[in-house]
């Protein structure tokens, strides 16, 4: 970090991390592990940590009780559960989502790899094994959550809810004018659950990072098209990982995810207006995470 001059990094749960356990008492026993680890570090530098908290979403009741044990602090989810997929657009989550509103806390969704079923031989992605991952799966598995968790009618009911999406919003400002066009076009906008439009919700609940997404024309779009204050400088989802292996927990920094240098040296190349670049590199965290920084 001082080496390449990063002030400040939030800790967090790599993935699968506790969407990865199909056992929902395990998953529950390793995000309160996780986040009793995480406090603990943080709390020998808090100065230059903070931490994201892990959360199982097998039970929306016990994930919003989970959240409210880790301080308050924001949560980092991963998308799915387990063997199987389980959505967050659903009503049985809006006791979480009630939580989340009432802490005043940002909830970042990061993509998870494919679970067992889908890498099995000849599905979509078990022939084209070389799809998977960062560069293609990812975004097309999060995005379409994203715009299921939109469009659902929660954040009608919880307008205070933020959600942080990564990869600069996992290509959904590249289709936002198009997503917004269709569903308000008159065969959708009388049957869709939701009282606005994609555009509308961008702009009001959710904020971008450019972690793993190191494109200058990329930011400069997304800023255009969603606002400054939206848009936040990343390295890595969570700026630096920790890997969970059983219950071993282990700690490295971001490879193999993003290297801390590249991340950097774009960073440092990215002409921006000063008070721009300000914005994006730190003051939009630190109004987002409640970072003990000066704003």
């Amino acid at each position: 970090m001082d080496e390449h001059g990063v002030d400040y990094m939030l800790l967090s749960l790599t993935s699968p991390g506790c969407q990865g356990e199909s056992d929902p008492v395990a998953a529950r026993t390793m995000a309160r592990d996780a986040n009793d680890y995480l406090a603990a570090e943080v709390g020998k530098n808090p100065a230059r940590f903070g931490a994201l908290a892990a959360l199982s979403m097998h039970d929306p009741a016990e994930a919003a009780g989970e959240l409210r044990r880790a301080g308050g602090g924001a949560g980092d989810v991963w998308g799915a559960e387990g063997d199987g997929k389980i959505y967050y657009d659903t009503a049985e989550y809006d006791e979480f989502w009630a939580t989340v509103q009432e802490l005043d806390v940002p909830i970042y969704f990061h993509p998870r790899y494919r679970i067992k079923q889908d890498l099995a031989p000849e599905t979509r992605y078990g022939s084209r094994k070389h799809l998977v991952g960062a560069g293609v799966s990812f975004h097309l598995d999060l995005s379409w959550h994203v715009y299921a968790v939109l469009s659902s009618g929660m954040l009608d009911r919880y307008p205070g809810v933020k959600l942080v999406v990564g990869h600069l919003g996992e290509g959904i400002p590249f289709n936002l004018w198009r997503a917004s066009h269709w569903i308000n076009h008159p065969f959708k906008k009388d049957v869709r659950p939701c009282k606005q439009d994609y555009r509308y919700y961008f702009t009001h609940n959710v904020f971008i990072t450019t972690s793993g997404f190191f494109s200058t024309p990329g930011l400069k779009f997304c800023i255009n098209e969603i606002g400054l204050e939206r848009c936040l400088y990343s390295i890595g989802n969570g700026y630096l990982h920790h890997i969970a292996s059983s219950r071993e927990l282990k700690f490295y920094a971001d490879t193999p995810y993003e290297n801390v240098k590249e991340g950097q040296d774009w960073w440092k190349s990215v002409d921006l207006p000063e008070n721009e670049k300000e914005a994006v590199g730190r003051r939009n965290a630190i109004r987002l995470f409640k970072l003990p920084l000066e704003d």
